[in-house]
C-alpha cells in the first residue's frame, strides 16, 4: 500500500500537482508570486489535461491560420507570435506556473529561453512598431529557429545531436 501512496506522490510531483498541502508550503515571508497562483489555482489532473489540450490547440491553430496571412508578414508575426506563446504557455497547465517558470530559468536552457523571448519581442516590435515586411519577416525566422533550440533543450543530447548534423553537413573546405 505504502508503494502505491509513494508512485501515486511521484505521479503527482510528476504534473505539478502539490503532494501534501501543509508541509509543502514554505513559510508566508518566502512565499512568490508563482506560489501564490499554484495555491489559488489549483486544478485536478483531468483539469489541467484540458486545459493543455485546449492552450495547444488554439496555439498551434492560431499558428497554423497565420499561414494564410503570410504574404502580408505585419499580420503573420502576430498571429505566429500568438500562437507561440500559446502554445508555450499550453506545458504550464500540466506541470504548473512555477515549475515551468523555474524550467525555463534552469542553467540548461536559459540562454535559449532569454533567446526565444527576445525574439518574440524583437518580431513583435518589428510587426506593430516598425510595420516593416521584412523586418518581421527575419524576425519571424529568428523566433522559429529560437523556437526550435528552445524546444531541443528539452530532449536530452538533442542539441548536441543537432549541433554535430548541422556542422557535418555545412563543414565544407573552399
Amino acid at each position: 500500500m505504502d508503494t502505491m501512496r509513494g508512485a501515486l506522490e511521484r505521479a503527482k510531483m510528476l504534473v505539478g500537482m502539490e503532494v501534501d498541502e501543509e508541509s509543502g508550503l514554505p513559510p508566508p515571508e518566502e512565499q512568490s508570486f508563482f506560489d501564490d497562483i499554484n495555491r489559488n489555482c489549483t486544478l485536478n489532473t483531468t483539469q489541467r489535461l484540458y486545459g493543455f489540450a485546449i492552450c495547444l490547440a488554439a496555439g498551434l491553430t492560431c499558428t497554423f491560420l497565420s499561414m494564410i496571412v503570410f504574404f502580408n508578414p505585419v499580420k503573420f508575426g502576430v498571429t505566429f507570435t500568438l500562437g507561440n506563446l500559446m502554445a508555450l504557455g499550453s506545458t504550464a497547465f500540466l506541470i504548473g506556473p512555477k515549475r515551468q517558470f523555474d524550467m525555463m530559468l534552469d542553467s540548461v536552457r536559459i540562454y535559449a529561453t532569454a533567446i526565444y523571448i527576445a525574439s518574440i519581442i524583437i518580431a513583435l516590435f518589428c510587426a506593430l512598431y516598425v510595420h516593416s515586411k521584412l523586418l518581421t519577416l527575419l524576425a519571424i525566422i529568428l523566433e522559429f529557429g529560437a523556437l526550435v533550440w528552445y524546444s531541443l533543450s528539452y530532449i536530452p543530447f538533442a542539441r548536441s545531436i543537432v549541433s554535430k548534423v548541422m556542422t557535418s553537413c555545412f563543414d565544407t573546405d573552399f
